[in-house]
């Protein structure tokens, strides 16, 4: 088949680009599969899954601006890179800086309840604020919504979101007592007393039962501090009677049928 004479420099740009185009989706093709170790042979199995968060951890970015957080999670800094999944800012725009499906490092070290490796079973998500002032309503919107999509995309339990602060409590206190964890449990999320508060029985252990909600049992005076951050948004390292009441309902609430007090021996 002859083409005409004015159509040829044109099928010649098109070989040209053709050629071009071919190796660089096999790149593209090697850049996605996956990496074997040359030292086995690769027999693949179809029996694997990406990461599963179990967990979302809220913190508060205490920068002076979006681009000033952007920068600090996208480079390294004087204590090592930091990362995290997400960054809203204070418009509610919100910007993701790690996959899902991928490890960022926002947690550090720290416990909640049986997770000791934080980072690896959690979303990170960064507010941008300065941690003494007030969350923007836009913000916090643009959150529930984000919190709405994870839970339900990733599966994560809308109970497990807490703050920085929750599990490493000696070391951090972002959110702090300005965010609006009542606001959150209002939207259906985060552990939150449910019903009238009232005393518990005698014998009530309330350092049992932080431990049962997940808190980490190292310091007592700065797990108390987080608390009262999350769950009465003031200050204080001692418990009172009202956290009492607030400890009681939420472990009814997660263990509804085990008592939280000594219980006498059984004879033998």
């Amino acid at each position: 088949m002859s083409f005409p004479r004015r159509a040829v420099p044109a099928m010649r740009v098109l070989l040209q680009w053709a050629m071009l185009l071919i190796p660089m989706a096999l790149l593209a093709a090697c850049a996605a599969a996956p990496v074997h170790n040359p030292l086995a042979t690769w027999i693949p199995s179809p029996n694997y899954g990406e990461r599963r968060p179990q967990l979302i951890v809220l913190h508060f970015t205490d920068e002076t601006s979006v681009q000033n957080s952007l920068k600090t999670l996208r480079t390294g800094n004087s204590e090592g890179p930091v990362s995290a999944h997400y960054l809203i800012g204070g418009d509610g725009h919100i910007y993701q800086l790690v996959a899902d499906s991928m490890r960022a490092w926002h947690a550090g070290e720290g416990r909640w309840g049986t997770i000791t490796d934080v980072n690896s079973a959690s979303i990170g998500i960064e507010l941008d604020n300065d941690g003494r002032t007030p969350f923007a309503p836009a913000q916090i919107e643009s959150l529930l919504r984000l919190l709405s999509d994870l839970t339900d995309r990733l599966h994560i339990p809308r109970t497990q979101i807490v703050g920085h602060e929750d599990f490493a409590p000696t070391r951090k206190n972002d959110p702090g007592p300005l965010f609006p964890w009542r606001q959150l449990a209002g939207a259906g999320f985060g552990l939150w007393p449910q019903g009238p508060l009232i005393d518990p029985p005698p014998g009530f252990d309330p350092w049992m039962a932080l431990g049962v909600i997940g808190y980490p049992p190292d310091d007592h005076a700065a797990v108390v501090r987080a608390f009262h951050h999350h769950y009465r948004g003031m200050d204080g390292d001692t418990l009172d009677a009202q956290d009492l009441q607030i400890l009681y309902a939420l472990t009814r609430q997660l263990l509804p049928a085990q008592p939280l007090s000594p219980q006498p021996l059984s004879p033998h």
